[in-house]
């Protein structure tokens, strides 16, 4: 250690405030939060300074783990919302998996005003979350929204999109897909441009198929990037907080709650605010994350191995 330190300091005095910038502002609140999910802590035991009103919370173990787990609805219904949350993020993933690799594959074609197009299809990613999600949102509108007023143009019904039923769901997958899709198309168009054409002349030479070239040669020299850019797309969805939020507003909708949203309800709305249950929320969407990643890599190393 002596000797590292000695041949490399200037290395680790240009990462030390990167490490001290995240131990702040992540291992700190991770830390706390653990804590808090061993506690009842809420609104009325927390520490007050203004009403001076010390904190008044009792160490109670893994009560808060036991009544999450046990899915009692007074908990949040935690298997029924973990369900609905791996719905809704394998419905956003595969979607935008697949309309970003067509776009892409049709971007990676000589093309006239290739650059165009690039752009105009970047936009959505451009755009701020909030003006997407405000835009969506309008558009959903039962009764002023364009998408209902197209559907009565061509005699289909007009349905409370954003009421209290599944369409709800439906509909900001919609906006969650709109929102993902430049940065898989991309993410999937960089790898594109990074198989050799030598391969595609090749194939096209010994007769195979345009399905043939996809099966044995695109697909495959994306699959490092499409392994990378799901797994995001599957930790960044799990955890969507904004697109939910933002479009079917403030009031919880329990036909598009989610683990995350749940916790976030749990934390900043009720009259007594349960930092305890969302805290052990938080932790179990880490905990199930982790997990999944852990067994995916696995699964990728596994399939290369054998590749």
């Amino acid at each position: 250690m002596r000797r590292s330190l000695e041949r490399h300091w200037y290395a680790y005095a240009m990462v030390a405030p990167v490490v001290v910038v995240l131990a702040v502002l992540v291992l700190y609140p991770l830390v706390q939060g653990i804590w808090f999910t061993l506690t009842d802590i809420n609104e009325s035991t927390i520490a007050n300074p203004v009403l001076d009103r010390p904190a008044s919370y009792s160490f109670v173990g893994l009560r808060n783990y036991l009544n999450v787990l046990s899915g009692d609805s007074s908990f949040g219904s935690f298997w029924s919302t973990l369900l609905r949350t791996i719905i809704w993020t394998a419905s956003c993933v595969v979607l935008t998996y697949g309309v970003g690799l067509g776009l892409a594959l049709l971007l990676n074609r000589p093309m006239r005003a290739r650059a165009l197009y690039r752009v105009l299809l970047i936009l959505p990613w451009a755009v701020p979350v909030f003006i997407s999600a405000f835009a969506w949102k309008f558009m959903f509108n039962s009764q002023f929204g364009v998408i209902n007023q197209l559907l009565g143009a061509v005699g289909l019904g007009q349905p409370v999109w954003l009421g209290q039923t599944d369409l709800a769901l439906v509909a900001v997958v919609i906006v969650n897909v709109w929102v993902g899709v430049p940065f898989m198309m991309l993410a999937l168009l960089g790898g594109l441009q990074s198989i050799p054409a030598d391969l595609y002349e090749a194939a096209e030479v010994d007769g195979a198929t345009p399905w043939q070239r996809f099966r044995d040669i695109t697909l495959p020299g994306l699959r490092s990037v499409s392994s990378t850019v799901v797994l995001l797309g599957i930790i960044w969805t799990f955890n969507m907080f904004p697109v939910i939020y933002l479009v079917t507003g403030p009031a919880a909708n329990p036909n598009t709650r989610i683990l995350v949203t749940y916790a976030f309800e749990r934390f900043f709305s009720g009259a007594s605010r349960d930092y305890a249950v969302a805290s052990t929320y938080g932790v179990l969407i880490l905990s199930v994350l982790l997990v999944f990643a852990t067994f995916y890599r696995r699964a990728l190393r596994r399939q290369e191995a054998f590749a």
